[in-house]
């Protein structure tokens, strides 16, 4: 194997597919990044098991010269580190009987010892033959807009992912830790003759979020029993699926509501944000929300540091008023996604969920369980 290739370009692809390096090393190998070379271009292979990810460089300009094919695999780390810092603008990667690695410029030379090709995995990255597209930008979009309220405890598996619900041309995705419940709805670009109901580890869904450019590329879905890989661009990314049943939050939606609001998302970011800077437990950042006429009142209270009171207007759909009590930072983490300058708020009790949208649509939905504080 023996190739000259432009540094940028190799930094870019090692950077990506070392985001499923095994740091665990309970297999050796998995702590490497596997090289297969063609006369069609580079391949570069991570993977820890639970993730695998492939980025193709294409064989094309005057990025790369390749002189001899072959496969090797090289410590991730080390080769990550060597590129990153070499300060020339073309790498050249050699490998010498079989095993032996040197990576050259004008002025440096590493030597590396490398792994037999033979000693990775047998990694299947399938295809479907009719996958789902998604634009990469709404993709994107639809992951911060839910990721975020998965539950990080191992206990209930299934709330550690995002639900992908597919049904037609239509994709609804919900994410619980069992306090909030982030949903969105969006319409394909195909239609599916398979309905689907999967579990996505949210870790590895906010992966592939990362690597997608803002470029108006699609990204395609292939969906198999027990993983998913998405493929977009040159890059190839599978992902294992979670086993157990999601549970069915279309109940923890309230049908009717006893109050509707609507407020400017900024400033009641804003305000929740001054409130809770005195909460005594910063994990819960408890606040209490009234509303007097067309007068909402935010406060929270400290027996040890004090208490604080805000006030600013809103709009009301009903003549009733309301006295509840949540967690600050769930709420400003609902608000934050939403897309919007205005966002409707609907209660239907003081111990009933809230439900935040946005005003122009009722695709995304964020709920946020209210906390007692008697």
């Amino acid at each position: 194997m023996k190739i000259r290739i432009k540094k940028e370009i190799l930094l870019e692809n090692l950077n990506k597919v070392s985001k499923a390096l095994s740091t665990k090393n309970l297999i050796p190998v998995l702590a490497g990044i596997k090289f297969d070379l063609t006369l069609d271009g580079l391949t570069l292979t991570a993977s820890d098991n639970d993730i695998t990810i492939q980025s193709f460089i294409p064989n094309q300009n005057d990025d790369m010269e390749i002189d001899e094919e072959g496969s090797i695999i090289i410590q991730g780390r080390y080769i990550l580190d060597i590129v990153r810092k070499l300060p020339d603008k073309m790498i050249n990667l050699e490998v010498f009987d079989e095993l032996k690695v040197i990576i050259s410029t004008e002025n440096s030379e590493y030597n590396l010892n490398g792994i037999n090709k033979s000693e990775y995995p047998n990694i299947n990255l399938e295809l479907n033959k009719n996958p789902i597209y998604l634009n990469s930008k709404v993709f994107k979009d639809l992951v911060n807009q839910t990721a975020f309220a998965a539950s990080t405890d191992e206990s209930r598996p299934p709330l550690t992912g995002l639900n992908f619900k597919i049904i037609g041309d239509t994709l609804e995705c919900n994410c619980t830790d069992s306090y909030r419940l982030a949903r969105k709805v969006l319409k394909l670009n195909n239609t599916v003759e398979t309905d689907y109901n999967i579990v996505i580890p949210s870790k590895n869904i906010i992966e592939v979020s990362k690597l997608l450019t803002d470029d108006d590329l699609d990204i395609e879905l292939h969906i198999f029993n027990n993983k998913i890989l998405f493929k977009y661009d040159n890059i190839l990314f599978q992902s294992r699926l979670i086993n157990g049943t999601f549970p069915n939050t279309a109940n923890l939606l309230p049908k009717e509501s006893m109050l509707k609001i609507t407020v400017d998302v900024n400033d009641l970011y804003n305000v929740i944000d001054r409130v809770s800077i005195l909460t005594s437990d910063k994990e819960k950042n408890v606040v209490t929300l009234e509303t007097n006429g067309n007068i909402l009142t935010m406060k929270s209270s400290s027996a040890e540091i004090g208490r604080v009171e805000e006030k600013m207007h809103i709009l009301k759909d009903k003549d009733e008023d309301i006295t509840i009590s949540f967690s600050a930072r769930y709420v400003m983490e609902a608000l934050k996604v939403l897309d919007t300058e205005k966002c409707e708020i609907s209660f239907v009790g003081e111990v009933n969920p809230i439900i935040f949208k946005c005003q122009e649509s009722d695709d995304l939905i964020q709920l946020v369980l209210p906390i007692r504080t008697y």
